[in-house]
């Protein structure tokens, strides 16, 4: 590959592509790699730092049982984790119908007729909620958003937080009281079901309230709960909002979580995040899709309502096939098995005298016992049981599906040994006038589709997942060469320890001292991404990459704000940027000014000094993504960022292309104040079908204090929380630390410098057929390529989108399409792909060109050739006469693609225009799919 390019090494390939001014001078200052089997030996050294305990403190946070059929079938199978975003449909069916069962629970559950396919946390899928009803509410345009004192304490940090970057009033009332008691407007008002303290209320009355006054309403509700509690939407909700974790996800020290959101018809349009709905392919079969693709944050940029571009798709569908498996009777009786737990602990430690905070629990118990709380919490720890120490006089305890009668024992025996009183358990079917009240119960029937009452088997579970899975294209299967989303190899050793329960199992609020292994490895990978960026720390907080981009801004924001710059609230942000980056400006409170782009794809510095002259004393920040979008080192760097600083403006790097920096260039080093990372592209968290994603933020010493603070107790300050818990997605976090341990300094500088390799080879490789768009110093780029289709396009007629689904026939996954340049794929082989891998694709690539020569020169008509009919099913080869320009054979056995391993789509193009059209967004009636 190196004399195919012509640079005698790896390292004379990354000099000459490089630019001098920004390489670092040391090597990456790392220990020295592990083996496989030593990193497994100090994951279980920490993990044994950690102590299992019965987690009861709940706050929206419970213990479950993962069936093991759905653990090791999605959570650890390649086929589910190692698969893209479904933005390909055709071969995405699988993860597509996951994600719809999903949707359709939550649907169902809620009582309100469009979910999307998942949010990042519950936090902020309540700041998210407030945002959509400031946007949606069109009876009033301005006012404040009442919020429930019984939220999730967390909850209400990220949404005063995100409040007040945005500018808006969140008031905390007690809805016992109605909303008499706040005069202004309100736009909208978010409640909690069951609340914090675990009280259930009738909330039809307050909702209605709210309507009258002209504001929508949000209510946070536990999805296991709405088995027996009225849905919020048939209480008049309009929104719906929550986590999905307790649907067989573990703790995971507090993420990834499957958020949810629903909302009333007529809102889809601004719906956040993913919706998935059924179109028909070109056969007229029912095909699922990403519906709406045209909210993607990517095209709305500095438009956009929401920063969300991402979601937790493989925790959605444990979360699916969880209810799947158990259906909506096996749901319900896991429901009622924890209320009964409830309603006993609740009436034997009524019976001993103590005083509850309310008597109708669904799963949560708080008992006032005051100036003895604390007391109450450490006996419990002492046997073995973490309970929530709810101020210094009332403690929770919050039963879930693991909670059996011994443990209720075990509690009620700890407040017996404080309190003085003889401990006495009273039993479930005896413990009357602890009954959820009548007004609240539910009566009507949910989960209704035959989907969620066909597989209860674990034959049938099993069969069905496989089915699922085969239907798609992972990396399990194929190379998948996106641009801009790098998916290399998530090794096995690296994936292995999060499913262990010392690990797994952990609540996000346990005591310090049972977490001490935990907070030793994100502290250790903290400091190695602090020693690999450049920068001088780092929060693991934020649980997505837009999420960092917000963390990072807020951080800038602060500052600002610390220094008395009130006035420094312009963003400027490349026209090449990724579109997150606009929208999480926004809402970090900035406006958006953009900066052209050069003909070479960098940043146009006459118009960048042009936007500075503009706006003196006003710049903030300037966002860069480096190597730039374009899959280029931009030489100029260093001068644009000087040109910021020099404005009093601070440099955010965007990091989502660190693949091509990691070992060669530091941007913390070379201009950047602030970058996030994303540890699902450079440092091998698996993408999921769409989540889990984590992006930690990275700052110089002077934006440290502006990194995110706690949630759980936060009260206000310029440390802003982004995520409901103190460590956002700690569950994925031992895949990372155990790629750096693995790889060492050296390891993860040969791997850029391999990936930087393989996207030049494939770039010369395919330069007579398809040009590179954008070359940096020597014809070369960086970890990725831009292969122009336009002047094929203006010949031919043939469009990049046809060669994205003819690639599918030669069983791979399309690049990236049309981002960042109309009528242009963009390609990343990354590091983890061999030879033989590359030489597969360049020849599908080639093989492609030929038959668009073809239509180029009449030999066959566009509309009749296989690249526009493409990609082809089983289905369309054997039925009936073939009658088509092109033979059976070129249709499915392209080139030189295999015979015997042969990926077939499930379904053949799919119509997008017919499925924005015609929105459908839960599962069809399964007679759609009888023929």
């Amino acid at each position: 590959m190196l004399d195919y390019i012509g640079h005698e090494s790896l390292s004379a390939l990354a000099d000459k592509a490089v630019p001098k001014a920004i390489r670092q001078e040391q090597p990456l200052a790392l220990a020295d790699p592990l083996t496989e089997a030593e990193v497994l030996a100090e994951l279980r050294a920490l993990a044994k730092k950690n102590t299992t305990a019965v987690q009861m403190i709940g706050q929206g946070y419970y213990d479950t049982i993962t069936p093991p059929v759905l653990r090791r079938n999605i959570l650890e199978d390649p086929a589910w984790y190692t698969a893209y975003t479904p933005y390909q449909p055709e071969i995405s069916q699988g993860r597509l119908e996951a994600l719809l069962n999903f949707q359709t629970m939550v649907q169902d559950l809620t009582g309100l007729p469009i979910a999307n396919a998942s949010l990042l946390d519950e936090a902020s899928a309540v700041a998210e909620a407030a945002l959509f009803m400031r946007r949606a509410n069109k009876k009033v345009k301005e006012g404040a958003i009442l919020v429930d004192e019984e939220i999730l304490p967390q909850s209400l940090a990220v949404l005063e937080g995100r409040a007040e970057g945005l500018g808006f009033e969140v008031k905390t009332v007690n809805v016992a009281h109605g909303l008499s008691q706040f005069e202004g407007p309100v736009v909208g008002l978010v409640l909690q079901q069951p609340g914090v303290s675990g009280v259930v209320r009738d909330l039809s009355g307050v909702i209605k309230e709210a309507k009258d006054r002209g504001a929508m309403v949000t209510v946070a509700a536990d999805l296991l709960s709405l088995t027996l509690i009225e849905a919020p939407g048939l209480q008049g909700a309009d929104v719906a909002v929550g986590s999905a974790q307790r649907f067989g996800v573990p703790l995971f020290f507090g993420g990834p979580h499957a958020a949810y959101m629903a909302v009333g018809k007529g809102l889809e349009r601004s719906l956040p995040g993913r919706l998935v709905g059924v179109s028909k392919d070109d056969a007229g079969q029912p095909a699922y899709r990403l519906a709406l693709q045209t909210r993607e944050q990517h095209i709305r940029r500095e438009k956009a309502t929401s920063n969300i571009c991402t979601a937790q798709a493989l925790l959605a569908i444990v979360a699916s096939m969880y209810a799947v498996y158990h259906g909506p009777a096996g749901l319900k009786r896991i429901a009622q098995r924890v209320n009964g737990h409830a309603r006993s602990l609740a009436a034997s430690l009524d019976a001993a005298g103590l005083e509850l905070v309310h008597d109708a629990p669904f799963d949560t118990v708080t008992v006032s016992v005051p100036r003895r709380a604390a007391d109450v919490v450490a006996a419990a720890k002492e046997r073995g049981i973490n309970l929530r120490l709810a101020g210094t006089d009332a403690v929770g305890i919050s039963c879930d599906e693991t909670t059996t009668e011994a443990v209720l024992a075990d509690v009620v025996a700890a407040f017996a040994e404080t309190l003085g009183f003889e401990a006495q358990l009273v039993a479930a079917d005896a413990a009357e006038g602890f009954e959820l009240p009548e007004a609240v119960r539910r009566e009507t029937d949910f989960m209704t589709h035959p989907v969620f009452h066909q597989h209860r088997s674990e034959t049938q579970m099993l069969r069905y997942l496989r089915k699922l899975s085969d239907r798609d294209l992972a990396l399990d299967r194929t190379m998948i060469p996106l641009g801009s989303c790098t998916m290399k190899l998530n090794a096995t050793a690296e994936m292995e320890a999060i499913s262990w329960p010392e690990f797994a199992t952990i609540h996000p609020f346990a005591p310090d001292d049972q977490t001490v292994g935990w907070r030793e490895l994100i502290a250790g990978l903290e400091e190695d991404l602090a020693t690999i960026t450049g920068y001088d720390r780092v929060s693991i907080q934020p649980n997505a990459g837009s999420q960092g981009e917000l963390a990072g801004l807020l951080a800038i924001r602060s500052y600002h704000l610390a220094n008395g710059d009130t006035e420094r609230d312009v963003c400027l942000i490349p026209a090449s940027a990724h579109g997150t980056n606009a929208a999480s400006a926004v809402l970090a409170g900035m406006r958006v000014v953009v900066v052209a782009t050069a003909q070479d794809g960098t940043i146009d510095a006459d118009d960048l000094a042009a936007k500075i002259e503009a706006n003196p004393g006003k710049i903030a920040a300037i966002m860069i993504t480096y190597p730039s979008t374009h899959g280029v080192y931009d030489g100029d760097v260093r001068d644009v960022c000087d040109a910021v600083h020099e404005t009093g403006g601070q440099v955010y790097i965007d990091g989502a292309n660190l693949n091509a920096l990691v070992g060669l260039a530091q941007p913390g080093r070379f201009g950047g104040d602030v970058s996030h990372l994303n540890l699902h592209k450079t440092f091998c968290i698996p993408h999921g079908g769409g989540g889990p994603g984590v992006g930690p933020v990275a700052v110089r010493e002077h934006l440290a204090p502006y990194l995110p603070g706690d949630a759980n107790t936060w009260r206000g300050g310029r440390d802003v929380p982004v995520a409901a818990s103190r460590f956002g997605s700690a569950g994925v976090l031992p895949i990372s630390w155990a790629y750096v341990k693995l790889m060492g300094g050296a390891g993860l500088t040969k791997a850029t410098q391999s990936a930087l390799l393989a996207a030049n080879y494939v770039s010369r490789r395919l330069s007579e057929h398809y040009p590179t768009l954008y070359t940096g110093e020597g014809g070369l780029v960086a970890h990725e390529c831009i292969l122009d289709l336009r002047e094929l396009t203006a010949k031919s007629g043939v469009t990049a989108e046809d060669v994205a689904k003819r690639l599918i026939d030669f069983g791979f996954h399309a690049p990236t399409l049309a981002f960042p340049v109309a009528g242009t794929l963009m390609v990343e082989p990354t590091e983890s792909e061999d030879l033989g891998e590359l030489e597969r694709f360049v020849d599908a690539m080639i093989a492609i060109r030929e038959e668009i020569d073809a239509v180029a020169h009449n030999e066959i008509a566009l509309d009749a050739s296989p690249l526009r009919l493409a990609p082809h099913t089983a289905r369309s080869v054997v039925e009936g006469e073939w009658d088509r320009a092109y033979s059976r054979e070129q249709a499915v056995f392209p080139g030189s693609t295999t015979r015997q391993d042969k990926y077939f789509p499930p379904v053949g193009r799919i119509d997008g225009a017919n499925g924005d059209r015609n929105l459908v967004c839960s599962c069809p009636p399964i007679e759609d799919f009888e023929n």
